[in-house]
């Protein structure tokens, strides 16, 4: 499969802000492409500058190889975008608002398909404000590809909505991708990006930290730790068992971070046993990308 879309050396500043840093990628022809990363990473300026909605200060991008600064006109008709909040007035009918922004293209031919595929159909008559928020965001996906856009650019698509809208979400979005379409999605949801993207590009503070398929990135670092519940003991203890790398607590529950989970885990239970302490719910886990970004930031804290 061929790129669409090609980014090399893209900067963008703020004043002494740098939100974007030097970022490169490629992004695959049918692919699910994520943009992840915690708020402020620069996720919403890296995607506004593929959409052609802001002007980059340095760096090559090319989008179905268009420059979306320079040739935005000719590229609005190949791209639809879903904004982490699209302005439709509140008493606005579904139907109208289908209307609306079909007259923007010049073929929607497929929109009766597009509203098949979100379900839109018992919709149609509804006003935006009385819709839910899984209902809103079918909503503002239909416009985004009434004229069946080659790539779609999803800002924060699950963003607000319960964990049974979300799934419904991800379903829809692997639908649009298996009838052709790219996508790129920006999250600072990990779990999302995990399960629903092809390869992602992590970025924390305007830097890409990695970039490829969830599982390889996961297999590269070997994020593995061991979790338990106890009440007795402390994080000064668990720091000083051999082996250990990291500490995380919530409460009574933790997550150690070692280099030799055996050795770790012995020397837990043999602390425990000498303090007469109680573990519950003892267990080995492999990480996941909420703990491959943990460990990216903490090695940017201590760079």
């Amino acid at each position: 499969m061929g790129d669409v879309i090609v980014v090399e050396n893209l900067r963008k500043s703020y004043g002494d802000v740098k939100a974007v840093q030097d970022i490169s990628f490629t992004v695959k022809k049918g692919e699910i492409f994520g943009i992840i990363g915690p708020n402020g990473a620069g996720k919403t300026t890296t995607i506004e500058i593929l959409e052609g909605l802001r002007k980059r200060d340095d760096g090559n991008v090319s989008v179905l190889g268009f420059d979306p600064e320079k040739e935005r006109k000719n590229l609005n008709e190949r791209i639809g975008v879903q904004f982490q909040a699209t302005s439709i007035q509140r008493k606005m009918k579904v139907k109208e608002a289908i209307d609306l922004f079909s007259a923007f293209y010049e073929n929607t031919e497929g929109k009766n398909e597009i509203i098949e595929m979100l379900g839109l159909e018992t919709k149609m008559n509804e006003r935006f404000e009385d819709l839910s928020g899984g209902w809103k965001q079918r909503v503002t996906l239909a416009l985004a590809t009434l004229h069946h856009p080659d790539i779609v650019f999803l800002d924060e698509p699950s963003m607000g909505l319960d964990p049974h809208a979300r799934r419904e979400m991800w379903g829809i979005i692997r639908s649009l991708r298996d009838k052709g379409c790219t996508i790129v999605v920006t999250t600072h949801y990990m779990e999302e990006a995990e399960k629903l993207c092809d390869r992602v590009a992590m970025i924390y503070s305007g830097q890409v930290k990695a970039l490829n398929r969830p599982q390889q990135l996961l297999d590269q670092l070997a994020v593995s730790y061991l979790q338990f519940s106890c009440s007795e003991v402390n994080e000064l203890q668990l720091s000083q068992l051999p082996g250990v790398l990291r500490v995380e607590q919530e409460e009574e529950h933790y997550k150690l971070y070692s280099e030799t989970l055996q050795s770790t885990s012995l020397a837990l239970f043999q602390l425990c046993e000498e303090k007469n302490y109680t573990i519950h719910d003892f267990s080995f886990a492999k990480g996941n990308l909420d703990d491959l970004f943990v460990h990216y930031l903490k090695e940017g804290e201590s760079a």
